[in-house]
C-alpha cells in the first residue's frame, strides 16, 4: 500500500510539472495564434514578443494559460493530448492499420527480438571463450569495450548502406543493428555471472575430479544466471533502441522510428510523443516478462 501511494505521488508530481512546463514552453506560439484571431494580447506583435522571457509573457497573458493545453502542434503536449493520441492510435485503429501504434510497434517488435536473439547469443558464446581462454580474454573483451564507444546514430546508416548494397534488405540489417547494442551487456554479465564461483567452490570439483565441462554445466553456468537476467533485461531495452534507430536513416514507413521521423517532418509533435510513449511502454513490457522469467527460472533452480 505504501509503496503504491509512494508511486502515485511521484507521478502525480511527474504530470504537474509537465503541465507546468507546457505552459513557457508554448505560450508564445499560443500568443502568436489568439493575436491572429483578434485577441487582444501584450505586447503586441510576434517581433516585440521574440526576445521577451516566455515566464513574463506568462504573467502578462494569464488568460492564455489554458490554451497552452490544447494547441495542435505545440512545442511540448500537454500529457492529456498525448493520452488521447495513445488511445486514438491503439484502441481506435484497427492494428492492420499504417495509423495503429499497435501495427508499428510489432514491426518494431519483430527487429527488436531477432536482433536480441542474435546479440544474446553472440555475447554469451563470447563469454564463455572469455572466461576459458586467455587469449580471447586479452584479446577481444578490448575490442568489445571499444565497439560501444562508436555512437550507433553514426554507425546504422553506415550499416545499411553496406547490406543494402549487398542485397540484404528487411528485417535483418535493422536486427543487426539492435545485436550490436544488446549483445555488449550480456558479454559483461555473462563473463561476471560465470567468474563468480569462489576458489574454494572450484577447488571442491577439482578434488572430484570433475572435468572443466562439468565444472561449467554444475557450477558456472547456475552462478551466472542472476547476472544473466540482469544484463538481459538492459539487452532487451538497448535493442529496442537500436531497432528504432535502424528505421530512421532507411527511410522506413512502418516501425516506431518511422513514427517518429514522420512526425518530426510534419511538425507533428503529439505523435512524437505518443509513439515515444509506446516505445516506452513497450520495453517495460519486455523488460517485465524477463522479470517473471526470471523469476520462474531461479526459483526452480532454488536461487529465488
Amino acid at each position: 500500500m505504501k509503496s503504491a501511494l509512494a508511486i502515485l505521488t511521484v507521478l502525480a508530481a511527474v504530470v504537474a510539472i509537465w503541465y507546468a512546463a507546457c505552459v513557457p514552453m508554448n505560450i508564445k506560439g499560443v500568443l502568436t495564434d489568439l493575436e491572429r484571431a483578434g485577441a487582444q494580447v501584450v505586447p503586441e506583435g510576434a517581433v516585440a514578443r521574440r526576445d521577451m522571457s516566455a515566464i513574463g509573457l506568462v504573467a502578462k497573458n494569464s488568460f492564455a494559460i489554458s490554451a497552452t493545453w490544447a494547441q495542435e502542434r505545440p512545442r511540448l503536449p500537454a500529457p492529456h493530448q498525448v493520452m488521447v493520441e495513445l488511445w486514438q492510435t491503439t484502441v481506435m485503429k484497427k492494428i492492420t492499420s499504417k495509423r495503429s501504434l499497435v501495427f508499428h510497434a510489432w514491426v518494431t517488435l519483430s527487429a527488436t527480438l531477432m536482433g536480441f536473439a542474435i546479440g544474446t547469443g553472440l555475447g554469451i558464446l563470447l563469454a564463455v571463450g572469455i572466461v576459458h581462454s586467455r587469449v580471447m580474454d586479452m584479446s577481444v573483451m578490448p575490442w568489445a569495450i571499444v565497439s560501444q564507444t562508436i555512437p550507433i546514430i553514426a554507425l546504422a546508416p553506415m550499416i545499411i548502406v553496406v547490406l543494402y548494397s549487398i542485397g540484404v534488405q528487411g528485417i535483418l540489417p535493422k536486427a543487426i543493428i539492435s545485436a550490436y547494442l544488446s549483445f555488449f551487456p550480456v558479454v559483461v554479465g555473462m563473463v561476471k555471472g560465470l567468474r563468480s564461483p569462489d576458489a574454494m567452490q572450484l577447488d571442491l570439483l577439482k578434488t572430484y575430479n570433475a572435468s572443466p565441462a562439468q565444472g561449467f554445466w554444475k557450477l558456472r553456468l547456475p552462478s551466472s544466471m542472476p547476472y544473466l537476467f540482469a544484463s538481459l533485461k538492459i539487452g532487451i531495452a538497448s535493442s529496442l533502441v537500436g531497432a528504432i534507430v535502424a528505421e530512421l536513416p532507411t527511410g522506413a514507413v512502418a516501425g516506431l522510428g518511422a513514427r517518429l521521423l514522420a512526425g518530426s517532418y510534419y511538425g507533428q509533435t503529439i505523435q512524437i510523443w505518443s509513439a515515444l510513449f509506446a516505445a516506452a511502454i513497450l520495453a517495460a513490457i519486455l523488460v517485465g516478462l524477463l522479470g517473471v522469467i526470471q523469476r520462474i527460472t531461479l526459483k526452480r533452480m532454488g536461487m529465488a
